[in-house]
């Protein structure tokens, strides 16, 4: 059992030093990054497609007579090769959604605080500086294109050290586990 948790421990130390990886690459090469997900969503959307025409011909005789999958199948299609090729500008509409998105959720907490101020909430400056601070990082999400990308490499990063930590200290333990 002993080297059957440290080989599991072993696992998980070589998983995160390939999350780490991940996160570094998102967080020093966004641009490619986004490239190369738009393209994998694409490749995905194609594949979906033209399963789905092929499904149509195949079951031409067996299906409903209101069936759409040659429809889907062909939007399917359009839709992966628009976003392998506009990869960026749909990366752009994301961002700038998801940016005016927390932009709206600060406006909204600095409505909160506000009327918590005004019936003499102590807690209305800590609602106040949240709110502050959503605004700030919608403008930043809005405002600079690797910005997704960048946070969420950071936050693998994160957990890869994190979970590298933890993998140590119990591999270091796991006598006293047992």
């Amino acid at each position: 059992m002993d080297k059957f948790l440290k080989k599991a421990g072993w696992t998980s130390v070589i998983t995160s030093i390939i999350f780490g990886i991940i996160g570094l690459i998102m967080i020093y090469n966004p641009d490619t990054t986004m490239q190369f997900i738009s393209t994998i969503l694409g490749i995905f959307f194609i594949v979906i497609g033209v399963i789905k025409v092929i499904n149509y011909f195949i079951s031409k005789g067996n299906s409903t007579f209101f069936t759409n999958d040659i429809a889907w199948g062909l939007i399917a299609v359009i839709i992966g090769l628009v976003t392998i090729v506009y990869s960026s500008t749909i990366e752009s509409i994301f961002r700038i959604m998801i940016g005016i998105w927390i932009i709206y959720s600060g406006f909204t907490r600095f409505t909160l605080s506000y009327r918590l101020k005004n019936v003499n909430e102590k807690l209305w400056m800590i609602v106040l500086v949240l709110a502050v601070l959503m605004v700030i990082g919608g403008l930043y999400v809005t405002f600079y294109p690797g910005a997704l990308i960048v946070t969420l490499g950071v936050i693998i990063l994160i957990y890869a050290i994190m979970d590298l930590i933890e993998s140590f200290i119990f591999m270091r333990n796991v006598k006293d586990v047992l």
